[in-house]
């Protein structure tokens, strides 16, 4: 019994040691830009294991006011359009996805049903998150990408610290930075100059529109620069822009 107790002990302390290491992480942020996330290092790793190779690493850190507000008001009005209002984790969103999957999942699973009785192979549904771009931080940042959830868990507590200890428009810098947009291409100056040839402080607003619609699968919409997809949503993003605030 007493063993057990001690194990319990460790494993609270060893907890709270993480957490703090969190705080002190994110509290630094605020005037430390961070030179990498827990995603591009494991992306790194994986390229290094799957192609045997380093490098093809494209990404330079440039200020907030560097970045063409267009590009700021696509990216909040594609993945999370209530960004200056929210204090990290939108509820009712996540229940929206919540629903949006298990409907998903009950017809792929008939669709699957169907295919398996003619032999045919079907495809899984495709699952959508109801991550806030505060919430997508924390988990680049400094998660891995397993879908559990304790990882979840972990997600939601990061994204209220970085909203406690960061203002809005430093997450924001941060986020558009980091965030992957293909195959070793992360932050707005990278996606700019590989898709556009420019700056990303001269990024038209239907540049910056598609750059945007490829945020969910950017190595899938890499793949597929002229489909039709991003092409309709790219002008839906567009019409929305001029009413997004911007912190």
């Amino acid at each position: 019994m007493k063993g057990l107790l001690r194990l319990i002990a460790c494993l609270v302390v060893a907890g709270l040691a993480l957490e703090l290491f969190f705080v002190v992480r994110i509290a630094a942020m605020a005037v430390i830009d961070p030179q990498s996330t827990a995603f591009q290092r494991s992306e790194a790793w994986r390229v290094a294991l799957s192609q045997g190779r380093e490098g093809g690493w494209r990404q330079d850190w440039v200020p907030y006011t560097q970045i063409n507000d267009t590009l700021k008001r696509a990216v909040i009005a594609s993945e999370d359009a209530g960004f200056v209002d929210h204090n990290g984790v939108e509820w009712e969103a996540i229940e929206r996805a919540r629903q949006r999957n298990a409907r998903a999942e009950q017809l792929a699973a008939k669709r699957m049903a169907r295919a398996a009785a003619r032999g045919k192979p079907a495809q899984p549904a495709p699952l959508r998150g109801g991550s806030t771009i505060t919430q997508q931080l924390a988990k680049n940042l400094l998660l891995s990408g397993e879908r559990t959830m304790l990882r979840k868990g972990q997600e939601l507590v990061l994204a209220t610290l970085l909203e406690v200890l960061l203002d809005k428009r430093r997450i924001l810098e941060i986020y558009l930075n980091n965030v992957e947009w293909g195959e070793g291409v992360f932050g707005a100056e990278a996606a700019a100059q590989y898709y556009f040839r420019k700056p990303a402080a001269r990024l038209t607003s239907y540049e910056a529109a598609r750059l945007a619609v490829m945020l969910p699968s950017p190595k899938f919409f890499e793949r597929r620069p002229n489909s039709s997809y991003i092409n309709g949503r790219a002008s839906t993003i567009v019409a929305r822009m001029p009413a997004v605030d911007l912190p």
